[in-house]
């Protein structure tokens, strides 16, 4: 690894780690609603949010699987140098995944866990262009009174390759991510694929 492809992560790695955990905990207790990262380092390649998530709650016990639109030397050395987390190609083994917008029509091959230790899925934290450009959509279920409307810019198929993996409590949660901003989306929501 070169170390002039090392680039700054937190400036304190204690107090802004438990901050990226913490909005990533309120974002999976309230499914839709937007958490806000502030102060975040960037990263070229990644949104200050990702790049908050993964220095949040990657380390050495938790295999990281890259799509290829994220597999850079830049991205792979800093998450490595700071996070620990070692990088896997196999899917099944990996703890969490790093995915964009066009790797969302396959998610076989990641752990959804099994009826014993469903915790022990796989993590998917996707990265898009923005959290409000796509079709409107009532997501339903614990953590969410009575529904949120989401409006994520993803393909439409992406919700039916969701619900194929998801069989609760298996199942794969999922953070999306757009700039300094990001939304959990748990394995117990319900998407209704009606307008909202």
């Amino acid at each position: 690894m070169s170390a002039q492809l090392l680039q700054p992560a937190f400036a304190d790695p204690v107090v802004d780690s438990q901050r990226g955990f913490r909005a990533a905990l309120k974002a999976l207790a309230g499914p839709g609603v937007i958490q806000t990262l502030y102060a975040t380092p960037s990263l070229d390649g990644l949104a200050p949010a990702t790049y908050a998530l993964c220095l949040a709650l990657l380390d050495v016990d938790t295999p990281l699987w890259l799509a290829p639109s994220f597999d850079t030397p830049l991205i792979r050395a800093n998450l490595s140098f700071h996070c620990g987390c070692p990088l896997t190609t196999d899917r099944e083994a990996a703890r969490f995944a790093l995915l964009g917008a066009d790797d969302l029509l396959d998610l076989g091959g990641f752990d959804h866990g099994n009826d014993r230790y469903p915790d022990q899925s796989c993590t998917l934290l996707v990265q898009l262009p923005n959290l409000e450009d796509g079709a409107m959509l009532a997501w339903k279920g614990p953590g969410i009174e009575t529904q949120h409307r989401v409006a994520l810019p993803v393909a439409e198929g992406f919700w039916d390759e969701r619900e194929r993996r998801n069989e609760f409590p298996r199942g794969l949660d999922l953070f999306f991510t757009a700039g300094h901003d990001l939304i959990g989306l748990p394995r117990s929501t319900r998407i209704t694929q009606e307008r909202a």
